[in-house]
């Protein structure tokens, strides 16, 4: 199993959470988070003339634990309804998860996903 975390922006998530869905992966959190990468923030003109940098920008983190041959899948599908093509469209983190455990029933594994 891994664990798949996702930094991306706000404005796709819907799209990323539709198009996981329609292939079946219903199973997410989501968290609203704030941050930077290798851009630092944006700048910005203010009306005066004088410029600012907003340097923590607000980001969907999304996390989706997928058994090992639903991996690449899943990543090809939040990079395709992720992608602007701009500086900022986020990362994908992939982690391996030793075991998950369904609290319900005990179910552990695989079939606990």
């Amino acid at each position: 199993m891994n664990k798949i975390e996702a930094i991306i922006r706000p404005e796709r998530l819907s799209m990323v959470v539709s198009s996981l869905a329609e292939e079946g992966f219903h199973g997410l959190n989501i968290t609203q988070v704030t941050g930077r990468g290798e851009q630092r923030g944006i700048a910005h003109v203010g009306r005066a003339g004088q410029s600012y940098v907003v340097d923590m920008l607000p980001k969907s983190k999304l996390e989706v634990v997928v058994k090992d041959g639903d991996t690449q899948r899943v990543i090809d599908i939040i990079v395709a309804a992720a992608r602007t093509g701009q500086v900022g469209d986020g990362k994908i983190f992939v982690l391996p998860v030793s075991n998950a455990i369904r609290v319900r029933t005990g179910e552990a594994g695989d079939i606990a996903l």
